[in-house]
């Protein structure tokens, strides 16, 4: 594949760049630039060859099935792209960045048109297209018509076949354009293709899985279990699993059409997927904490009480599995690491990755993960960080194949 160090021939010539700027905002205030900050390297490569850069990304949700015109346009409003210009431009002084607020049209075809040399053109969320999450040809090709070569930064929607993902980058590439990686595209291929195919260097491989539902990771846990040597099962999801195996668990969120599929898993994994052996459990969630009951309970969990996270014991099982491995993924939380009283386990394996810093290759799935690395302190802690959870799903998923690379291929 090309990548953005083989585009030398850029001057003066039109730089499409699909970039990941959803950014979590409220009232046009950013409240975390990580994104825009990841793509600052392909920008500036781009920026110094002299490229007129076009970047398009999208924020937020349209639902276009909202029969109210009114509510479509206050869901437009609440994700204008406006607020990322100017936060854009903070960290990028040797550039003039300029903001065109319409997806298509003669305004757009202007504004590109007047980008001089080393100029950055961000433009409307490409969501306020109907067309773009159903990779329309005629918005596809009117996003290429404005391009002489297309860039891909933007591992977080590489799963999604959109106009901005794969449309453009198809027609460019039907042309003879070039197409290519960015520098996060390329480390997030890189560092996420060791887990998808891991040497003989890389055993033990673990994964650690968490998150609500198994319905979310079928596929991801069937293609694991042809690739790890280890699978450890926390969160929500354990109790679909527990559940199937005939252990009480109270009012635990459970999965009641996945228990057939949950109860073969764990068989045919044949002791290489394990379950949480005690779990922390309350009678009160959905509230402050004040007047709530907290125990830890192996085994079964009695009626009134839902799992909240791993246990003690479980978090020390973990952690001796971990603690073997050369090669670590690492995709959603072990509890409800957002309540401080349900921290406990996720930490752990944040620990654990922590004590494997420079013996082992450990690779954070994105999401939640992420989010829980961030806030606890461990995130540099990890070899990698993906900037996409379903992304980065997908990719283990299929085996490294997702639409937003494939089409670079």
């Amino acid at each position: 594949m090309i990548t953005v160090k083989d585009l030398n021939d850029i001057r003066g010539k039109n730089v499409y760049v699909r970039v990941d700027f959803n950014v979590p905002q409220k009232n046009g205030v950013i409240r975390d630039t990580n994104r825009i900050v990841a793509a600052l390297p392909t920008i500036r490569e781009l920026v110094k060859k002299g490229g007129r850069l076009i970047l398009m990304s999208h924020l937020g949700k349209i639902k276009w099935k909202e029969p109210d015109p009114e509510k479509i346009e206050a869901m437009k409003k609440a994700n204008d792209m406006a607020p990322v210009a100017k936060a854009l431009q903070e960290p990028l002084p040797e550039a003039k960045v300029h903001f065109c607020p319409v997806t298509r049209g003669e305004a757009l075809k202007e504004a590109v048109s007047s980008l001089k040399d080393g100029e950055v053109l961000l433009v409307q969320n490409t969501r306020y297209e109907k067309g773009e999450e159903k990779n329309d040809p005629a918005l596809s090709a009117e996003w290429a018509a404005l391009a002489d070569c297309y860039v891909m930064d933007a591992f977080g929607s590489a799963h999604r076949a959109h106009a901005s993902t794969v449309g453009v980058p198809s027609i460019l590439k039907e042309q003879g354009k070039p197409v290519a990686l960015g520098y996060l595209m390329i480390k997030e291929v890189e560092h996420l293709g060791k887990c998808v195919e891991p040497t003989a260097e890389d055993r033990p491989y673990v994964a650690v899985l968490g998150g609500f539902k198994v319905s979310d990771k079928i596929k991801v846990i069937d293609s694991l279990l042809r690739k790890c040597d280890k699978i450890l099962i926390g969160g929500a999801m354990a109790y679909t699993f527990k559940k199937a195996l005939g252990e009480e668990v109270g009012c635990s969120p459970v999965e009641d059409d996945q228990l057939d599929y949950a109860r073969r898993c764990y068989e045919e994994a044949n002791g290489r997927l394990l379950l949480p052996v005690d779990s922390i459990i309350t009678d009160k969630f959905e509230d402050d904490g004040s007047g709530r009951t907290i125990l830890t309970k192996e085994g079964g969990i009695p009626e009134g009480f839902e799992g909240v996270d791993i246990g003690p014991k479980t978090a020390e099982l973990y952690k001796s599995e971990l603690m073997k491995a050369r090669l670590v993924f690492w995709n959603g939380p072990m509890g409800v690491f957002e309540q401080k009283d349900f921290q406990a386990g996720t930490i752990a394996i944040c620990e654990a990755v922590r004590a494997l810093k420079g013996k082992a290759f450990t690779v954070c799935g994105g999401g939640d993960s992420a989010s829980a690395a961030k806030e606890f302190g461990y995130k540099d802690d990890f070899s990698h960080v993906s900037t996409g959870g379903g992304a980065s799903l997908e990719m283990i998923e299929k085996d490294g194949h997702l639409p937003g690379v494939d089409v670079l291929r």
